[in-house]
């Protein structure tokens, strides 16, 4: 039998997988990885990781698993299914680093228990450009052994926050996180739209907000970066989105908490998806709602001979 004593496996090496389970090497950890992307294997391997033909091979030959994963169904798949971790001869721990919602992480960790794997739930929050900082907020939550041995290995990514003692807790934490960001999101769109409609400066405005009640992540981050420039290069896409904000509604009304704002907010979203946005970038929602108002949300180019601070608009 496979001892696994010293390896760690990753299996998913999407936009956030990649540099995630690249930290882990930059630490000196023997990494086993599996995604059904050869080249992002391939960016793996180059150094120094091991390749496995499939979670199962992964957990064969890894104590603890990683998993960074796009959906609730292949977290699923990866950890319960025919070919997945809860078959390895040597993982001790599962650690899931998706946003997956409480409810199937608690179904996964109740099916791994009987299999002797711990479940330690550890979503994170920071986007490709945190993950690639390693400034990740990382939400934890599982069984408190199985938390503190993996928990170095967390810090690796960012921050570390034990939330509970249940992997669901870090899940429904997150989707309440994802859900405020995208929300901010959403009302700061409108709000720079019926601004550049009334003929406000988008940058001004910004600045404003920045230096007001009406700061957020959206107005800190997303506009002035990917925004204003029409860039929308944030790195999630509007599905994704779409999925997050739906857990958290789905986790919230299954707590008995109605949620008005949070469902005015995801009905744009889905607005915005069911208009061909499902693939396109968070950070153009703005696109969705500018017909409306027949206007665009763009900073100006800095007028000859003016200084380029300050002196950047919409044009319309």
């Amino acid at each position: 039998m496979a001892s696994g004593r010293g390896k760690i496996g990753f299996v998913g090496l999407g936009v956030m997988g990649v540099p995630m389970a690249r930290r882990l090497i930059e630490r000196g950890h023997a990494l086993i990885v599996h995604d059904r992307n050869p080249d992002a294997v391939r960016r793996l391997t180059r150094r120094g990781a091991v390749a496995a033909g499939s979670p199962r091979a992964v957990a064969d030959a890894a104590r603890v698993v990683f998993a960074s994963l796009p959906t609730p169904d292949a977290v699923r798949a990866v950890a319960l299914g025919a070919d997945g971790i809860a078959r390895g001869r040597a993982v001790r721990t599962f650690v899931d680093l998706g946003t997956t919602g409480s409810r199937v992480e608690d179904e996964v960790a109740r099916k791994l228990a009987k299999a002797g794997i711990a479940t330690v739930a550890a979503p994170i929050s920071g986007g490709a450009a945190g993950a690639a900082k390693a400034t990740l907020a990382v939400m934890a939550a599982g069984p408190p052994h199985a938390v503190a041995a993996v928990r170095p290995l967390l810090a690796a990514f960012g921050k570390v926050f034990v939330v509970g003692n249940r992997p669901g807790q870090a899940q429904l934490l997150k989707v309440l996180n994802n859900m405020l960001s995208s929300t901010a999101l959403a009302l700061t769109s409108e709000a720079l739209v019926a601004g550049v409609k009334g003929g406000l400066d988008p940058a001004m405005m910004v600045a404003v907000f920045n230096a007001s009640s009406g700061r957020n992540s959206a107005t800190e981050d997303k506009v002035p970066r990917w925004v204003l420039p029409r860039t929308f290069a944030f790195g999630h896409p509007i599905a994704g989105v779409c999925k997050d904000i739906g857990l958290a509604i789905d986790e919230c009304q299954a707590l008995g908490v109605p949620m008005w704002i949070g469902s005015a907010a995801r009905a744009l979203w889905q607005y915005a998806y069911a208009k061909g946005g499902a693939q396109k970038d968070m950070t153009a929602l703005v696109t969705y709602i500018e017909p409306w108002a027949g206007v665009t949300v763009r900073a100006r180019a800095p007028r000859r001979g003016a200084r380029a601070a300050g002196r950047r608009g919409s044009s319309v």
